[in-house]
């Protein structure tokens, strides 16, 4: 079984190409630090199976794409409901959003494929 990390763009932001890649990075950051520190700053370094398999394979990514925040959060929810790491992305909206915090990217995973593509086989490739 493969693992991968599915990341999700909101492209009905129009963000610049450098904000669209630094959000999605932020995503992949995040999944991997949700894992090794718990809310309040400890230390747990804790990885689940397939994050261990995705750090000692080839960090495989994949990039696709929604048209809306509506899109977005539901991907998010059932990811949830279906026991996938979702992490969220929250722009301060310091640069491009005008003050206003927008949820720019998900990022899904590291998981096996089998149980990402339930939820991303539809989506469009970046």
């Amino acid at each position: 079984m493969e693992v991968k990390m599915v990341l999700v763009i909101r492209k009905d932001l129009k963000m610049r190409r450098g904000k669209e890649i630094a959000q999605s990075c932020h995503g992949a950051v995040g999944a991997i630090l949700s894992q090794i520190c718990s809310e309040d700053g400890n230390r747990i370094a804790h990885f689940d199976k397939p994050t261990k398999e995705w750090i000692d394979g080839v960090f495989r990514k994949i990039t696709v794409v929604v048209n809306s925040e509506e899109e977005l959060m539901g991907l998010h929810k059932l990811a949830t409901e279906l026991g996938i790491r979702a992490t969220l992305i929250e722009d301060n909206g310091l640069t491009e959003f005008h003050g206003e915090k927008t949820r720019t990217v998900l990022a899904l995973g590291p998981e096996y494929d089998e149980k990402i593509d339930q939820i991303t086989s539809h989506l469009k490739l970046y």
